[in-house]
């Protein structure tokens, strides 16, 4: 609740505003009654004046009722549309500021429901209170008091039907409860196992798994909907049940209302408003009910978003740290590096230093530790014990936009955003002139099939890239590292995708125009690291050998092991 009042305090105008149409909304719907019984029995007795006059303010006090109404519904729609769009922005720059483990301790998928449905659910609940929250006890307190006063003899319905009702709005929305946060949970679900299939539906097409796939998804689903159908079955059995209790209270009322009339003709009058005035106060406590409900499912989503809001950041920047220009040396003294949930390091006690200007490469084995290695550098993640350097300074103290000007990380997986090629070229360097596009795209080989674009650097990208093969794809990420001129570079096996060719051109490109540049290349083959100043050979997370290549085959056997194996692949291809 703390953050939906912190919100609302930006439009507390337009919520006194919307609270005030509130108010007279309702005095208009309680005055209308006693107006209409006015009305009544002035036509009993015949008084012609009277009816006219009467009747011409029970149509302007509606009228005015009407029209508070109207301004109270815009009021309250653009508050919580404002709070949902705030909470929303506010919701998504926290993620922003996560570092990968943040994110991988919630799950994508989860994020996407707390931003999209839970924040909805947020809004629907101020939409809904500032439209009845005022509202529902004005007009239960005023309909109570006017129906005892109206037809006092009848004290008891009035009692009765209170407690009836309340009595249902109790047990039904008590029964819904415990489903709210069943549904959310499973909502995350099925998003997340949706997601995870339209991203890999070429693996389940590949391997024939979309019955196992469709069961999953159909498995997860049901239960959802067997959460949803009994809280629409609660719903289905709630209405009828008011309408039930409401109609046997206007039964009963005209029943023992029957003999006052003989005694008593304006009696009439008063049992037409008696009945307004019951159905009021059913009216009441029914949206106190459901705004009791979807309260408690706000709740809920209130919660979850919270989490989201008041989790810190595992990384955290000096913000009194100054802007700088660092070289492209790196070190790391002593680092060990744990994931969090693992029992054992992936990194064990390393230690290496990369002289500026340097290429260095980084090889092992599958789940050596080379990825995590290279994600320690831009501080992906901070390591769990040692220290990593740049340019002769802490990362920890380094400010951020220090960082991200000196250090460029280039994915395996190449990652393009839906847009131009240009925007994504401007993730590397926003203020990238047309000239700055040409020279990335042409160190990364990509300069050739943009040109064959019809929009060249306006051309459209799909939504992750997919109007473009893996290699154009991988081209056009290592533009996007290389457009800002880093003083370091990390190609994280980012030329996978690439024919020999086209990675040995890139890589020469890359020698010519960024020999300034420290590069650091994670390779699952030798010939691409080959030529490097040095190579880094890891082994189950410790590093075993530090040398050039032609120095590891005299003095690495893990090193010599993967050379001949690749070399024994390379000649069997040649054959």
């Amino acid at each position: 609740m703390k953050i939906l009042f912190q919100h609302l305090k930006k439009y507390r105008m337009q919520t006194i505003l919307s609270t005030l149409f509130v108010a007279v909304m309702v005095a208009s719907q309680l005055w209308q009654p006693k107006l209409l019984q006015q009305v009544l029995n002035a036509i009993m007795e015949d008084k012609m004046d009277e009816i006219t006059s009467i009747g011409i303010i029970l149509v302007a006090v509606a009228v005015v009722g009407l029209i508070a109404g109207i301004f109270n519904t815009i009021l309250s729609a653009k508050i919580a549309q404002g709070v949902g769009a705030d909470i929303r922005e506010s919701s998504f720059r926290k993620v922003q500021t996560f570092s990968f483990s943040n994110i991988e301790r919630f799950s994508t998928g989860n994020l996407v429901v707390r931003q999209t449905n839970d924040i909805t659910q947020v809004q629907n609940l101020v939409m809904m209170s500032l439209q009845s929250l005022t509202r529902i006890p004005i007009m239960f307190i005023g309909s109570f008091i006017l129906a005892m006063v109206t037809l006092p003899a009848l004290w008891w319905v009035i009692i009765l039907l209170v407690v009836l009702v309340v009595l249902i709005v109790m047990i039904t929305f008590g029964a819904m409860g415990k489903h709210f946060a069943k549904i959310q949970a499973f909502l995350d679900k099925v998003n997340a196992i949706a997601k995870e299939n339209l991203a890999g539906m070429r693996v389940v097409k590949s391997f024939v798994q979309e019955d196992n796939e469709l069961k999953r998804f159909s498995d997860t689903s049901d239960k959802l909907t067997r959460h949803t159908i009994i809280v629409g079955t609660l719903f289905s059995v709630m209405i009828p049940a008011f309408m039930l209790v409401s109609n046997l209270a206007i039964v009963v009322s005209i029943y023992f209302v029957g003999d006052m009339v003989k005694d008593d003709p304006t009696v009439i009058g008063a049992i037409a408003s008696f009945m307004n005035y019951l159905m009021q106060i059913m009216m009441a406590i029914i949206i106190g009910g459901m705004l009791t409900m979807m309260a408690s499912r706000a709740f809920i989503s209130l919660g979850r978003i919270s989490e989201v809001l008041n989790t810190d950041a595992d990384i955290k920047y000096d913000k009194d740290a100054p802007e700088e220009d660092l070289t492209g040396s790196v070190e790391f003294k002593h680092v060990s590096f744990r994931y969090e949930g693992d029992e054992q390091n992936a990194l064990s006690d390393i230690s290496f230093k990369a002289s500026p200007g340097e290429m260095v490469g980084i090889v092992g084995a599958t789940g050596a530790g080379k990825s995590t290695l290279a994600q320690l550098i831009p501080r992906l993640y901070d390591p769990s014990e040692g220290e990593v350097l740049i340019g002769g300074k802490n990362l920890v103290d380094v400010n951020k936009n220090t960082l991200r000007k000196t250090v460029s990380l280039v994915l395996q997986r190449a990652i393009l955003f839906s847009g131009t090629i240009s925007d994504n070229l401007r993730h590397g360097k926003q203020d990238a002139s047309e000239d700055d596009m040409e020279k990335a795209t042409s160190i990364a080989q990509a300069k050739e099939f943009i040109e064959r674009q019809d929009k060249i650097y306006d051309a459209i990208v799909e939504e992750r890239g997919n109007n473009f093969s893996g290699g154009q794809k991988q081209r056009l990420s290592i533009s996007r590292g290389v457009i800002g001129d880093p003083k370091i570079l990390i190609l994280d096996d980012s030329t996978s995708a690439l024919d020999a060719r086209s990675e040995k051109l890139v890589k020469e490109a890359l020698n010519k125009e960024l020999n300034d540049t420290t590069t650091f290349i994670i390779a699952q083959k030798i010939s691409s690291v080959i030529h490097a100043d040095k190579i880094l050979v890891l082994d189950g997370g410790k590093l075993v050998s530090v040398g050039s290549h032609k120095e590891l085959l005299e003095i690495s056997p893990i090193y010599q092991e993967i050379y001949e194996t690749q070399k024994g692949k390379d000649a069997w291809g040649n054959e």
